[in-house]
């Protein structure tokens, strides 16, 4: 007779699960509106369980939005491995694509804007955020070796994309909405 061996997932898969699940949680209602019961009923598991990995809801929502910042990460690197040349301007503009491909996925980009909102009045979410966006820039800079202002204006156009995807500007035909989408690429 055979026996099956049952696998039994390690800690460290289920952190993975229980972070992609969160995402998705987080995205909906944000960290003031999602609970822990929450992303462990989605998870599968208990809400004990979900302590057992994250001390609390804050280390829960910050471990999400770091996973989201590696995300970022690995879209912009595969965008700057996909320039056409090695100059700033191509170079961030390969990375633009990759990152407006990235949040097409709805869910990434929430996960971003509940944490820059909920960066305003939570210490520990603010420092994750600024430590993200700190290995971020550093990393734009140095892949592209574009200097303050264009590195800037990525930014600045990246948080533009960010407004017009959640406001679906694309939908509306207004000489405002075609000011601000003019020359921008959505997914």
């Amino acid at each position: 007779m055979k026996t099956q061996q049952r696998h039994l997932s390690t800690a460290e898969e289920r952190r993975e699960t229980v972070l992609r699940t969160a995402i998705g949680a987080f995205a909906a209602r944000g960290y003031f509106g999602t609970t822990t019961t929450e992303v462990a009923k989605a998870a599968g598991i208990s809400q004990a369980y979900v302590y057992r990995l994250f001390p609390n809801k804050e280390a829960l929502f910050a471990a999400v939005v770091e996973h989201c910042f590696v995300r970022v990460r690995a879209a912009l690197e595969g965008g700057a491995a996909k320039a056409e040349s090695s100059s700033p301007e191509a170079v961030l503009a390969s990375m633009g694509d990759a990152y407006a491909r990235l949040i097409s996925d709805n869910d990434l980009m929430l996960v971003q804007l509940h944490a820059q909102a909920a960066a305003v009045s939570e210490p520990a979410i603010r420092e994750t955020v600024r430590a993200g966006y700190a290995r971020t820039v550093e990393y734009v800079r140095s892949a592209s070796g574009g200097d303050d202002e264009q590195v800037q204006r990525f930014f600045a156009t990246g948080m533009l994309c960010h407004l017009l995807v959640s406001i679906d500007a694309e939908s509306v035909s207004a000489p405002w909405t075609r000011t601000l989408t003019a020359g921008i690429t959505h997914y």
